[in-house]
């Protein structure tokens, strides 16, 4: 097993050459970057004071001259072929560089550091949630099936999968934050959130997280949900578990004791992998709750184009993407000792 475990973390490198030689690449041919944006502005600046000396292409007005758009393609990295420029981009990464925002000019690796804490309060809320209604509500669900808790809840889960998160949050933002004003209208915190005593502070943070968490949770719990009650029913239904009632087991022993150790196998499969989601979150619900999220950073400098940003954040969710599904492995292993990895 070790040795199995080794050669998926050694795995880790070229798959992740192979993600970030694509993205870089990528930005490298995607209008709208840096350059261009200066172009567009100077462009702007120069209708703005009545023309000046701008130079005529074929098409349109140049603001900048051949130079000066040299010297911003040396400034930018935008001069050397791709290979050279991703080889030395790498070479920083390794040194736990980042890069510069080329959109606010800031280290790129502080301005997701200011972000992480937020995504992982949320996103571990939301796994330990998700796990901590899914597993039981899918127990009962299998144990009662067809009956009219089994039903009702039914309806209640897929109605929730149905509704997109960030309609929910807009829902309950109009509903109980405006219209009842039970809850603030967004943000992670109060703006006088240091003034408050610890006890205020507790209760600041939860009336914010409430309707987010809300939303984030609210579509994953019918898939987590029908998966533990399908499995469980199907482990109810298999030979070894009848036998074992047969012989006098009950029916509740049956379950507890056989059955749903080999029913979290599909739960714990998919564990390792919901640690890159965790650390990413969800821009849409960022956005219509204004958290200043990983989601929302990510989701902004894509429509910015700001590359390094995009770069920085690609390299970190890959990494936990990858090292998540070899913690699905170990989740399995732990869960079904009949798993060899070879």
């Amino acid at each position: 097993m070790t040795t199995y475990f080794l050669r998926r973390l050694l795995l880790i490198i070229p798959t992740f050459l192979g993600i970030t030689i694509i993205v870089f690449t990528i930005t490298r041919f995607v209008p709208g970057g840096p350059i261009e944006r200066i172009i567009s502005q100077a462009r702007q600046m120069q209708s703005a004071t009545g023309g000046g000396n701008i130079r005529s292409t074929a098409n349109q007005t140049q603001p900048l001259s051949d130079d000066q758009i040299e010297e911003l393609k040396k400034y930018y990295g935008f001069d050397k072929p791709i290979l050279t420029s991703y080889f030395l981009w790498l070479g920083k990464v390794l040194t736990g560089d980042l890069g510069t925002s080329t959109r606010y000019y800031d280290p790129v690796w502080d301005m997701i550091k200011e972000r992480i804490p937020i995504s992982l309060y949320f996103g571990i809320l939301s796994l330990l949630l998700i796990y901590g209604v899914c597993i039981p509500l899918g127990i009962a669900k299998a144990i009662k099936h067809n009956s009219s808790f089994d039903n009702i809840t039914s309806v209640a889960v897929f109605i929730g999968y149905a509704i997109p998160g960030w309609v929910v949050g807009v829902f309950l933002l109009v509903l109980l934050a405006s219209n009842m004003d039970l809850f603030p209208l967004g943000g992670f915190v109060s703006d006088e959130f240091e003034d408050l005593s610890i006890i205020q502070k507790i209760i600041d943070l939860i009336q914010h997280t409430t309707l987010p968490l809300i939303a984030y949770v609210i579509g994953s719990f019918t898939v987590m949900t029908f998966l533990m009650k399908n499995t469980l029913m199907d482990n109810l239904a298999s030979d070894y578990v009848r036998t074992a009632i047969a012989k006098g087991l009950s029916f509740k022993k049956a379950v507890f004791k056989h059955a749903l150790q080999n029913s979290l196998i599909p739960m714990a499969t998919g564990f390792g992998n919901n640690i890159s989601i965790i650390l990413t979150g969800s821009f849409l619900i960022e956005k219509v709750f204004n958290i200043n999220g990983m989601g929302l950073l990510g989701y902004e400098s894509v429509v910015e184009r700001d590359y390094p940003v995009v770069l920085g954040i690609l390299v970190i969710s890959s990494l936990l993407f990858m090292i998540g599904n070899i913690l699905s492995d170990i989740c399995v292993a732990l869960v079904d000792p009949r798993v060899k990895f070879e």
